[in-house]
């Protein structure tokens, strides 16, 4: 799982006509393939009776944490057992197809799986293995082409997992990107624009686990991505896109790393997410501490904006310059949820790290505020500043005050230190979600 695939974002919500052109599939799953217990790249027989505490991860405690205990943690299950699971709602993810040519079943002997897995046999697997309802899944090919749907990278694997994990009843969607889309930087900005702007029509929440390098996009393409995110605020879509796994710098798959944010996280009308290190008692789920996720080689992304001068809402918030300051709020990049995927009579439980998992935690809490406050809340932004900068901050948030984004392996750079408050490596911090959802559900822009 990497987040820093790296692209960029948008113009004007054209809902009706996107769905027309769209090609879209739909399906409720029902639970199939079960699985045992497990950790990282760990394989288990298809079909073997789920473990008594419902987690792949016990095995090595503290690797990941299975559905029911991440949600202890950030105290989403008192929502879930009120019957706030995102009912009605859509959240969208945007990810490459896989190339054509990856194979179906994994090399003999292999530990990890295929480039290449089934979205709905790997969901099947996760639902059966950790006792969730079916997930109901919407694909979309416009972009990437109708010759196999179903095909899904890890990208889409764990973001749906992760998603469903947050808010089970929720619609899955996911618009499929080319499988070349980093194969240049043309492609990839090109595509991120257009997956883009599929992503907010027809939807809720979009929850983007890419990024790019702000360098990495012309004048014409910024102000595209902003006109998008501007008719995603108009029809009140929630964009949320991860910081990157990079650090201080932007990606290196295209060359040089420069020190900077990247897009579409560091738009103002975009909810960006850095990532932690969450600890959790391994047999309750209760929330210990968190620091900044940082492994060396990569880390929270976060900085300051080169093209967006400092929003209204950031405005007085101690640490923050006269440029646009990323992230806005952050959560477990490691350890995550686990990530199952299924071929055949094989299950995979793995590990992910990375930003990739934080973004569609947020994307399934706004989800659950949608739910909560019984109409879309949009963009969200000034809502999360407001509560963050209120009383109630130390409730809503676990405040992040220890750890960095530096990097001292690969191309070493000094990055930002988390502190007390709003910082440039986890934002405000990570969701108290039983009272930061009826915080944001109460609140009005």
């Amino acid at each position: 799982m990497r987040d820093s695939i790296h692209p960029a974002r948008l113009t004007r919500s054209r809902r009706a006509h996107l769905l027309a052109v769209a090609v879209l599939l739909s399906v409720v799953l029902a639970a199939g393939c079960g699985g045992g217990p497990g950790s990282t790249a760990t394989t288990v027989p298809a079909g073997s009776a789920p473990p008594a505490a419902a987690s792949g991860c016990l095995l090595h405690p503290g690797s990941c944490y299975a559905p029911r205990l991440f949600r202890i943690a950030y105290s989403i299950q008192p929502l879930l057992d009120k019957g706030i699971d995102g009912r009605g709602e859509t959240v969208t993810i945007l990810a490459p197809a896989p190339p054509t040519s990856a194979p179906a079943s994994p090399p003999p002997g292999s530990s990890q799986p295929p480039a290449a897995t089934d979205i709905r046999q790997d969901l099947a697997a996760f639902d059966s293995m950790f006792r969730l309802p079916a997930a109901r899944i919407q694909v979309v090919t416009t972009l990437a082409g109708a010759a196999a749907p179903w095909a899904a990278s890890g990208e889409e694997v764990g973001d749906f997992e992760k998603l469903h994990t947050v808010a089970p009843a929720a619609t899955l969607r996911v618009v499929l990107m080319p499988s070349n889309v980093l194969d240049s930087t043309a492609n990839a900005t090109a595509d991120m624009l257009a997956g883009l702007r599929l992503a907010v029509s027809g939807t809720d929440v979009a929850s983007i686990s890419w990024s790019l390098g702000e360098h990495y996009f012309t004048k014409a393409q910024v102000a595209e991505m902003h006109s998008i995110l501007l008719g995603a605020t108009a029809h009140h879509v929630t964009v949320i896109a991860s910081s990157g796994d990079n650090g201080a710098l932007s990606d290196d798959d295209f060359g040089q790393p420069v020190k900077e944010v990247s897009l579409p996280a560091s738009d103002p009308l975009v909810l960006a997410v850095g990532g932690t290190t969450l600890t959790a008692n391994p047999p309750t789920g209760t929330y210990i501490s968190e620091t900044a996720w940082n492994q060396g080689s990569e880390a929270s992304g976060g900085g300051f904006s080169h093209l967006y001068a400092r929003p209204a809402y950031q405005d007085g918030v101690p640490g923050i310059s006269k440029m646009r300051g990323v992230p806005d709020v952050a959560g477990a990049g490691e350890p995550g949820g686990p990530i199952v995927a299924a071929v055949g009579s094989k299950t995979w439980v793995l590990s992910p790290s990375g930003t990739s998992g934080s973004a569609p935690l947020w994307g399934g809490l706004i989800a659950l505020a949608d739910q909560y406050a019984h109409h879309d809340l949009g963009f969200v932004n000034p809502l999360i500043y407001r509560i963050a900068r209120s009383s109630s901050y130390s409730q809503a948030f676990h405040d992040i005050t220890t750890g960095n984004n530096s990097l001292t392996e690969g191309q070493p750079v000094t990055g930002y230190q988390a502190g007390p408050g709003w910082d440039p490596v986890t934002g405000w911090g990570s969701p108290n979600a039983q009272v930061l959802i009826p915080l944001l559900s109460r609140s009005q822009t």
